[in-house]
């Protein structure tokens, strides 16, 4: 049997097909990845795809008829065969795979190494010799977390540059966050007896923080040191009320718990993050699922590319059963190096009462999500009747500049779907060689790099590119895709209205002379809108990173006669820029090597009107 669409013949490749575990991609005559699976038994399951049998399902069947190859790599274990699968459904993101769509990389709390450690903030790869905890549902979690650790613990969370250039206390001992040892105020020993209750805590081992505690308080007193003995009884005092208001009663150890709910064709996963007991948040993820995949499917498919990238805890905890469970705890051990990570479903007790908070969750935003599609449909239909469209369209990229008096211009390009946003495909262009403020030369060089790269085969081709501007930006739309020869692609302006009032904005349509004005409740509208005003944000956030890190680096750096050591002579004898910033000509004079007009000119550079 060979399928009737590409010609492709099973029955040849299966005869030489292995029964080793690993994975297979099914490709269709275009080269194009259809699907990427793994199994235990390579030639089993490939041939299961071609018995012919009804139960196969719609999705199934369709992607049968359209295989013309398929590749395959053996790999030594079923685990190692779900990382690969893993890393090839994030690379080829086929259509007919459940697809995570979770881009980003959840953030960590890191203890670092040195004589006097420093608590921080830590997103992307691990280093050696560190300490992490996490991972946090969000960078707002872990700096409220961190802003608790100050107050109860004192432990320093400034630069290492920073520190290393102290002269004097900061702000943060002042106001009794920190204990100073940058200026020697605390020992090495004491110090980290501070570091480790902190390690405790984030351990979810308050009550033995409060036990060492307690004793230090005692031998304080004994040694008749009042006022040490008063300060570790208040810090006794407010890790008890923090203890009571932030820990939910679930045990020692670590667990993630994943909870799914699916409503026709939307899938909702919840995750909660269980760390000593302590719930540091959830965390939300709606994965492409085609028709008629299994939940159990599902499930393993989200596990396996959800931890392609990030270590498992010990404990993972499941509403549903995944497919080969056996596997994808060898896999999971894999990626913890080499240390068990258990899955259990079917729970009682504590973990059952963690599992119904995680399903709650995801039923309600599993309803979110539904009704938000509804209304994202209904606006998308209200575009494609105003625009006059054959179809709605699938893929639509907005562009809007932002500088500053010309300083640090940066292009956005941000991208929607019929789902919504399509925040891995965003970009941003750093713009350079124009005049100062000139936002058509800018407009032109940012969309000539974005699109000069889909001529090169790079990208996808929009069906829509709105201009967040009027007839001039549009211009030099239309000329930068004529000279690509993609004049094909509906160009439309959003120009600001009357006194830059929501709803009075007038839309430019390539083609069309006369400009456009929608209803102000015209859904059509509120989706344009939505797309300028993402874009427009995206660019601003751009734009105050690289107008801060140019005026951050440059300061100093451009004064004249100002080399490497005097810069750092100052920096030390301040303790950093701000110091420098807001000291006087008297004052910067006593710094050596800083003669009065030097100190005059540094003086001058942050005082200029």
């Amino acid at each position: 049997m060979s399928t009737p669409e590409t010609g492709f013949d099973p029955k040849t490749f299966l005869q030489t097909l292995t029964q080793s575990p690993g994975v297979y991609q099914m490709l269709d005559g275009a080269g194009t990845v259809l699907y990427v699976g793994k199994a235990r038994n390579l030639k089993s399951r490939v041939a299961s795809y071609f018995r012919g049998s009804d139960d196969r399902g719609p999705r199934i069947r369709s992607m049968v008829r359209q295989i013309a190859d398929i590749r395959v790599a053996v790999t030594h274990t079923e685990a190692e065969a779900l990382l690969l699968e893993a890393n090839l459904i994030k690379r080829h993101r086929p259509r007919y795979n459940v697809l995570l769509r979770d881009d980003k990389s959840y953030p960590y709390i890191f203890v670092s190494s040195q004589e006097y450690p420093r608590l921080g903030f830590h997103r992307g790869a691990k280093k050696k010799g560190v300490r992490y905890f996490g991972p946090y549902p969000s960078a707002g979690a872990v700096r409220e977390s961190l802003a608790l650790l100050q107050k109860l613990f004192q432990v320093r969370q400034c630069e290492d540059s920073v520190f290393a250039h102290r002269s004097r206390p900061c702000l943060q001992y002042q106001i009794g966050r920190c204990t100073a040892p940058c200026v020697d105020y605390i020992s090495p020993e004491e110090y980290a007896r501070d570091v480790e209750s902190s390690v405790q805590f984030l351990q979810g081992k308050s009550d033995t923080v409060i036990a060492d505690l307690m004793q230090r308080m005692e031998a304080a007193s004994e040694r008749l040191d009042f006022e040490h003995a008063a300060r570790l009884r208040d810090q006794i005092a407010r890790l008890r009320q923090i203890s009571e208001q932030q820990f939910v009663a679930g045990g020692e150890g670590e667990a993630d718990v994943f909870a799914l709910a699916r409503a026709g064709g939307t899938v909702a996963v919840e995750i909660f993050f269980v760390r000593g007991g302590q719930n540091l948040g959830n965390a939300e993820l709606f994965p492409n699922v085609p028709d008629a995949t299994e939940t159990d499917e599902i499930m393993t498919a989200v596990l396996a590319q959800y931890y392609a990238e990030r270590e498992p805890p010990a404990r993972v905890l499941l509403s549903h059963a995944p497919d080969g469970a056996e596997g994808l705890e060898a896999f999971l051990a894999e990626r913890r190096s080499g240390r068990k990570v258990s899955l259990a479903w079917s729970l009682r007790g504590e973990r059952a009462r963690w599992l119904e908070m995680a399903q709650r969750n995801a039923e309600l935003a599993l309803k979110t999500r539904v009704a938000s599609q509804a209304g994202q449909s209904a606006r998308l239909d209200a575009l494609t009747a105003a625009l006059n469209l054959e179809s709605p369209p699938r893929r639509m990229e907005c562009f809007d500049i932002s500088h500053t008096g010309g300083e640090g211009t940066v292009a956005s390009c941000v991208v929607f779907g019929p789902e919504g946003p399509i925040k891995s495909d965003y970009r941003r262009f750093n713009i350079e060689g124009i005049e100062p403020g000139d936002d058509y030369a800018a407009m032109h060089q940012a969309l000539s790099r974005r699109f000069a790269r889909l001529k090169k085969g790079e990208g996808q081709e929009p069906d829509i590119l709105f201009i967040d501007g009027g007839k001039g930006q549009v211009t030099q739309a239309l000329n930068v895709l004529a000279d690509l020869g993609l004049d094909h692609i509906l160009v439309v302006g959003v120009a600001k209205g009357e006194e830059r009032k929501p709803g009075m904005e007038t839309l430019i349509l390539s083609g069309v002379e006369a400009p456009s004005i929608l209803p102000a409740h015209s859904g059509a509208l509120h989706l344009i809108q939505q797309i300028r005003d993402e874009a427009h944000r995206f660019a601003i956030t751009g734009h105050r990173a690289r107008r801060a890190k140019a005026r951050k680096e440059s300061t100093l750096e451009a004064i004249p006669g100002l080399g490497p050591k005097r810069r750092s002579a100052l920096l030390k004898h301040f303790g950093g820029l701000r110091g420098v910033s807001r000291a006087g000509v008297e004052e910067l004079a006593k710094v050596p090597g800083i003669h009065r007009r030097l100190a005059q000119s540094i003086y001058d550079q942050f005082h200029e009107s």
